[in-house]
């Protein structure tokens, strides 16, 4: 399946980036994702985030790095940085499934593919957002405000010039965009993502 290289929607197979990304220039410059965020991916998603099943990791990296440009993004990261829980919601499920999905990716990936490390400290959310589903895009952007920091004594330098993001999910792109735009604050010229699923727009 083609997706935007911008917002990874599905695309017709003559295009390459969406309606929406050329209308609105969004803040990542790549993001990939493996599948849709329907039947039966859902269901993997939520065992793992949900229910404990660790290793469900391992499966989702596998299926994101025979993604197109996956490796690539990989390769051209400065700094591999999942998206963080609030820290009550850390302390509730006990892990983050966007951590466990990075390790998995660079553990699993090709030998000296990976030079980035993951730094799952240099990014922390300060609240627990309110629940984000059946929001629009705009109402998700105005939970998400100051929602995320980074860590104190960070420099643009340890940030390097191209960190990617991970998360298992992207829904509208809002959590992604809030964190880009942060590090882009500091000076970062790219920021690319990668997610294990990507929920369709309406209609498709």
């Amino acid at each position: 399946m083609r997706r935007c290289s911008r917002c990874a929607l599905p695309l017709p197979a003559s295009s390459q980036v969406c309606a929406g990304c050329l209308r609105d220039s969004p803040l990542l410059q790549r993001c990939h994702a493996a599948v849709d965020y329907s039947p039966p991916w859902d269901g993997m998603v939520l065992r793992l985030k949900f229910h404990q099943q660790l290793a469900w990791a391992n499966r989702m990296a596998q299926l994101l790095l025979q993604t197109p440009g996956v490796l690539e993004s990989l390769q051209q990261a400065s700094v591999i940085l999942p998206v963080p829980l609030s820290a009550g919601r850390l302390r509730e499920r006990g892990y983050n499934q966007a951590l466990l999905l990075a390790k998995a990716l660079c553990r699993q990936a090709p030998s000296g593919l990976v030079l980035a490390k993951v730094q799952p400290g240099y990014l922390q959310r300060l609240v627990d957002t309110p629940a984000q589903a059946g929001l629009d895009r705009a109402a998700r952007l105005r939970n998400l405000r100051h929602a995320f920091a980074l860590r104190p004594g960070l420099q643009a330098q340890d940030l390097g010039a191209c960190p990617l993001l991970i998360d298992d999910v992207m829904t509208t792109g809002a959590t992604l965009g809030a964190v880009a735009q942060l590090l882009q604050a500091q000076g970062t010229p790219a920021v690319q993502a990668l997610v294990f699923a990507r929920t369709p727009a309406p209609g498709q």
